[in-house]
């Protein structure tokens, strides 16, 4: 697996879909995020199991 990669994801907000570069030679995360269209603080939670980083998105206040 390399180090950074880039996922597409739709925000929890307003829907679009955005772009997120990951760290991935720091393990599991959590971390807030600004969607690039509505600006609204987005939840990134990181999980590294297994061969493809998983990544999910929720609103700040529902994390």
């Amino acid at each position: 697996m390399q180090s950074l990669e880039t996922v597409s994801r739709s925000c929890p907000y307003c829907g679009e879909p955005i772009e997120l570069l990951l760290d991935c030679t720091e393990g599991d995360q959590q971390y807030i995020e600004d969607c690039q269209v509505c600006c609204r603080p987005i939840t990134v939670d990181l999980q590294l199991e297994g061969p493809e980083p998983v990544v999910m998105l929720t609103c700040e206040n529902d994390a």
